[in-house]
């Protein structure tokens, strides 16, 4: 169904904002026999080409990062103080085990205040991350000729098959580098369009690698790949939810960022009837993605919807998805891509 081992490979690699490079080389080594051109720009983004029988462009973005950490300070007892990249809640970091990407890689764990040493006032605050520093077991001399401030500090976590589930760090948003691949890979005929398929950096911290993608491609079409909330848990209703797991891929209507095209979104619900493929629409309250960049950064903009994942427990080390969500994803994504000359873009 899903090469499951790839996946695993993706979402187990490190890959905080701005230091991609263990990442693209998975995705360099995963693509090269499938399309016709690559190149990195200058900001760290895979652009791959698989041409077209017509001159239009249609760019679809998957970003690599993960959120992470920097480091800061490192104290006189060796313990290490970080910044955040990308938005954390604080409370999942507690007992979490991290690496620091030094000269080499060290383990380190989050601590914080052991709740046998919290008054009253402790136990009702709401944790920051300033209250937590990371202990890597080792004194500031012999941490200090690994590590440096300014050094990035990933979170450490294998991925697990749990029923129909995946369940692993990073699913956000490595899960679409996945689809994106493999795509790419069952895309056995010559597609009407010049396909750009870009694996974009920082988006975690602001859509940064699109945006500059978006404004060298200029494309006409575009596509974000990204995951999305599945609320489907105790304690939510229907009307909250977004999506859920098992209920096939999310078209994109609009999230806090982008509205989606009208007609995109009308071209892939009728992409997904024709195909039979299981799908959701989905209306995101809070968060954006690469789509913002592909519809709006770039003269004219481009006729610009996504792609998503229905997502439990994001932003956490226990992210999980529904393989069959995740087949249905490469499905539509395809099928898309490959019959965008068979629809009336008129408005």
């Amino acid at each position: 169904m899903i090469n499951k081992e790839l996946l695993a490979k993706l979402c187990e690699v490190a890959g905080a904002p701005g230091h991609e490079n263990r990442v693209r080389k998975i995705v360099l080594d995963e693509i090269k026999p499938f399309v016709d051109e690559i190149s990195i720009d200058n900001m760290g983004n895979v652009v791959a080409i698989k041409k077209g029988r017509e001159n239009k462009k249609v760019m679809i973005g998957a970003h690599m990062d993960e959120i992470g950490f920097i480091v800061t300070h490192i104290d006189d007892k060796g313990f290490v103080y970080f910044h955040t990249l990308g938005g954390f809640d604080p409370k999942t970091l507690t007992a979490q085990r991290v690496i620091i990407h030094g000269k080499e890689d060290v383990v380190g764990v989050m601590g914080s205040k052991p709740i046998h040493l919290m008054n009253a006032a402790d136990r009702q605050k709401v944790p920051t991350t300033k209250d937590y520093f990371i202990d890597t077991g080792l004194d500031k001399k012999t941490l200090e000729k690994i590590v440096c401030v300014g050094d990035t500090i990933t979170r450490e976590r294998k991925m697990v098959e749990m029923g129909e589930c995946l369940n692993c760090k990073s699913l956000d948003n490595r899960v679409s580098v996945f689809i994106l691949i493999e795509m790419l890979k069952e895309m056995k005929k010559t597609p009407p369009y010049d396909v750009y398929a870009v694996f974009t950096v920082q988006e975690e911290i602001g859509i940064r690698g699109a945006n500059v993608s978006s404004m060298q491609i200029n494309p006409d079409f575009g596509f974000g790949l990204d995951t999305t909330i599945a609320w489907d848990t105790p304690g939510s209703t229907k009307q909250e939810q977004v999506s859920a797991l098992g209920e096939g891929a999310c078209i994109k209507v609009m999230d806090s960022s982008t509205v989606c095209d009208y007609r995109m979104v009308a071209y892939m619900k009728e992409i997904a009837k024709k195909k039979k493929i299981k799908t959701q629409l989905e209306i995101l309250p809070a968060g954006g993605t690469d789509t913002a960049g592909i519809q709006r950064m770039n003269p004219g903009g481009s006729i610009a919807g996504a792609v998503s994942i229905p997502t439990r427990h994001i932003h956490q080390v226990i992210e999980m998805v529904n393989k069959n969500d995740v087949r249905d994803s490469i499905d539509l994504l395809r099928h898309c891509v490959e019959n965008l000359n068979s629809y009336n873009w008129k408005f």
